[in-house]
């Protein structure tokens, strides 16, 4: 039998293969409570406009509340043969309510159903999201103000570069995660436009009210060209390269994470709950959750470069090709979702190891940018004068095998007469960090004040910047607190 939705143009059913690859509902059932929702606004303004009597409506929107309960209540069975969750929501309606149901449609196709449902379903996946996004600054926010005034390498090139404190180092990923909600919540500006009622792609002859049923469905305005409207699919391509960059963040991040607790480095000690075991290697510690936050870029990445694929040779207005936006788009999102859940909870268990951090921050000559420094500042040599200068104080220290901190006011004069004692105050990784108060800098008194920032903006209660905690270098070797 044709298909009792929209075969009467077909004398037959569809080959077992044309429903296998032309039907939907084994990912779009998602949308639910999205269709729904739109086929309840959409109902509301047609008894407005009088397209629709006030008795039909009452009864579409009462059989359509009897389905949603079915579906939350799991008691509903979705059918491969209606292809979509439209269908099987509509055929539902049939059965409870008898023909009013088929007047719902009036007024819209399921190129502009599908379109509202998935830009509404985008919109809230974009709510959740920045929530989780601010979750996991915060638990950021708050350990850098434990870490404020923890010393750690910072890096270029995986080499130690200068010091600089934990604390500074995890608010650079809050400042990420900020950009990354931003531009979420551009995407959701501009999606929010309601594409319901352009119908299959011209527009309808019916006396219907767009504004209504945005207004109703929390959209901004209705979309100016309904062309446009069913065959735009920028809002969730927009929404995944949000999601990637995002995704590149958590990855960067979640590589630092398997690098730092590793025994070569043992900067940071992952609990058990993010962490798994080898059936053959009793001592192991896995970063299993980080390798995986790490990976799901690759699943994020790739679904955004297939609906590009999919999208970028499409003639207006809708094509069928456009069913395979969904599926990926869930699971990207999904992706991102989980990998938020799980970093948030990694943040919040990590524990510094801050003797390790130290002691890896003070090899490899970290602080001979302070010498040179000290030589413009002190001495008023030109910087390139004081970078050659240094640059054989280090060549020494390599020599005499011992660190910058090591040199006597004797080896420092046999490079240059004017260098005095004065010089070894700013040899300590303490000093070094203590030293870079410029605005965006290291110094543990910007991360306390940075800190403080971002809880007050995440939050929406003022947060004060903390005083230091500890005067000095301190710490168990295990992370544990001075």
């Amino acid at each position: 039998m044709s298909n009792k939705m929209w075969g009467g143009r077909f004398a037959t059913g569809p080959d077992a293969i044309m429903e296998e690859i032309n039907a939907s509902i084994g990912f779009d059932q998602r949308l639910f409570r999205q269709d729904i929702a739109g086929s309840i606004a959409h109902a509301t303004m047609l008894a407005e406009t009088g397209i629709l009597t006030q008795e039909d409506r009452d009864s579409i929107i009462a059989g359509l509340n009897e389905v949603l309960a079915e579906i939350e209540g799991g008691s509903f069975t979705f059918s491969r043969a209606l292809e979509d969750i439209h269908m099987n929501v509509e055929s539902r309606l049939r059965e409870k309510i008898g023909d009013a149901a088929g007047r719902l449609h009036t007024a819209r196709s399921r190129n502009d159903q599908v379109a509202t449902d998935f830009k509404l379903y985008v919109r809230d996946t974009i709510d959740t999201l920045v929530i989780q996004i601010s979750t996991l600054q915060l638990a950021l926010a708050t350990k850098a103000e434990d870490e404020a005034e923890t010393i750690m390498p910072g890096f270029t090139h995986l080499q130690n570069a200068q010091p600089v404190t934990f604390g500074h180092h995890l608010l650079a990923y809050v400042e990420m995660l900020g950009r990354d909600a931003g531009r979420l919540i551009d995407a959701r500006k501009r999606l929010n436009e309601s594409p319901l009622g352009s119908a299959a792609l011209a527009g309808t002859p019916y006396p219907i009210d767009r504004d209504m049923t945005a207004q109703k469905l929390g959209f901004d305005r209705p979309t100016a060209n309904s062309l446009d409207a069913v065959s735009d699919r920028d809002f969730i391509l927009e929404t995944l390269a949000a999601a990637a960059i995002c995704a590149m963040h958590l990855s960067r991040f979640a590589e630092e994470m398997v690098i730092w607790s590793s025994a070569q480095f043992g900067f940071v000690k992952l609990s058990d709950k993010f962490t798994t075991g080898s059936s053959i290697m009793p001592q192991k510690r896995n970063p299993d959750a980080a390798e995986l936050v790490r990976a799901k870029i690759g699943r994020i990445v790739g679904a955004l470069n297939s609906l590009l694929i999919v999208m970028k040779g499409l003639p207006l207005a809708y094509s069928k090709d456009m069913q395979e936006d969904k599926e990926v788009a869930f699971d990207a999102l999904d992706s991102l979702s989980l990998s938020l859940a799980a970093m948030t909870g990694m943040v919040g268990d990590m524990i510094a190891n801050r003797d390790k951090m130290r002691a890896s921050a003070t090899a490899g000559f970290s602080t001979a940018t302070d010498i040179a420094d000290w030589l413009v500042r002190e001495l008023d040599i030109p910087f390139r004068d004081a970078h050659h200068i240094t640059g054989q104080v280090v060549a020494l220290a390599e020599k005499k095998d011992c660190g910058l901190e090591g040199l006597t006011i004797e080896d420092f004069k046999s490079i240059d007469q004017r260098i005095d004692s004065r010089i070894h105050k700013v040899l300590t990784v303490e000093a070094s960090v203590a030293a870079r108060q410029s605005y965006g800098g290291t110094a543990p008194a910007n991360v306390l004040i940075q800190a403080a920032r971002w809880k007050t903006e995440l939050t929406g209660k003022p947060h004060e910047p903390r005083a230091p905690a500890r005067k000095k270098h301190g710490g168990h070797g295990d992370g544990g607190v001075a």
